[in-house]
């Protein structure tokens, strides 16, 4: 994007934020600073004489039937409704408009490397703080989380998707030869092998419905990579898009299978008896995030590869885009170390 399109971008939502802004209790005169870094909507600081303030402007098209406003600001408005606050206070939202305004959170992003135990237990806790008011009656109102799985086969038909959507590879784009021979000579073969092995293990179990007290209210896309270590030194969790109802097995492999922020898998086992102390399907939980991790992990593969699909309407939205050649680089290094790591 030139810099006189990013410009006339920007006043464009600036236009249209005006009231939202004001029911936030932003003063009338107001800039909009770009925060980069977002992969699917457009972030700004709010600069006034005022408190800064974040305001979010969703990504929306016709082909996208996901309301990714809806969720995030709904699940942010539940969990501090219910005395969470490891996440930034939700401060207004303009439903036609596509955007929404968030308390903001001085502090810096987790690098790779920096996530300690204290780091895991602050999750466990906010996930915790917000789950167990999942019988409240204000959460009917949260949606099913984007992907929701609720059988060991939905779990594993989500992957089949994805695998199957990487036939759209372009061999011809930058490296996309690279990465069509990775997953035809590595992925594919891993998948197959690994889907036989998860669906004989479970049988005719494979297509059982986790009951509704074994559910969870999940924040979805779950990890440090979505959280702000703040300058008082704890955790903001934020990026609740995705979130709402699904099995607590994926929300934990998924925070141990994100690869930008890794979380050490020493960590598996005290997390799991972190999140439900005092739950009767503790075992139950532990025996399916066994069996669907390596399941997780070659969903990640998926989700990295997702860089050599044709063009996404989304990432050119939030203006992410990077350098093809060194970030497709990346995505395949990551991609075979996790492949080597799994034996395929």
């Amino acid at each position: 994007m030139s810099d006189r399109s990013a410009t006339a971008d920007v006043a464009a939502v600036a236009a249209r934020a005006g009231a939202v802004l004001r029911d936030a209790g932003v003063p009338a005169q107001f800039q909009l600073l770009p925060i980069a870094g977002g992969g699917n909507n457009r972030v700004f600081m709010v600069v006034s004489a005022g408190s800064p303030v974040v305001l979010k402007a969703y990504y929306r098209h016709p082909g996208d039937v996901r309301d990714r406003m809806a969720a995030d600001y709904g699940f942010s408005t539940f969990a501090w409704a219910v005395g969470a606050r490891a996440l930034p206070r939700p401060l207004a939202a303009d439903a036609a408009a596509g955007l929404a305004v968030y308390e903001f959170v001085a502090g810096e992003k987790l690098h790779p490397g920096a996530v300690t135990t204290a780091h895991v237990a602050e999750a466990a806790a906010f996930f915790r703080s917000v789950d167990e008011h999942r019988c409240d009656p204000r959460a009917a109102g949260l949606p099913t989380a984007a992907e929701a799985c609720f059988s060991i086969a939905d779990h594993v038909a989500v992957v089949d998707g994805r695998v199957r959507r990487l036939d759209a590879i372009e061999a011809t784009a930058v490296r996309g030869d690279e990465a069509a021979a990775l997953v035809a000579g590595r992925l594919r073969p891993a998948w197959d092998r690994l889907r036989s092995h998860v669906l004989a293990a479970v049988g005719s179990a494979a297509s059982a419905t986790l009951a509704d007290s074994d559910r969870c209210l999940s924040p979805s896309d779950f990890g440090f990579h979505n959280a702000i270590l703040g300058t008082d030194g704890r955790l903001r969790f934020l990026d609740f898009e995705y979130a709402g109802h699904d099995d607590p097995a994926k929300l934990v492999c998924d925070f141990f299978c994100q690869p930008a922020v890794p979380v050490p898998q020493e960590h598996v086992v005290p997390f799991l008896a972190a999140l439900r102390p005092q739950a009767p399907d503790r075992g139950e939980l532990a025996s399916r995030v066994g069996l669907l991790l390596p399941v997780y992990r070659l969903k990640w593969c998926c989700i990295m590869l997702n860089e050599f699909l044709p063009a996404d309407d989304r990432r050119r939205f939030a203006g992410a885009v990077a350098d093809p050649g060194a970030r497709r680089a990346a995505q395949l290094a990551k991609v075979a170390a996790v492949l080597g790591q799994s034996g395929a």
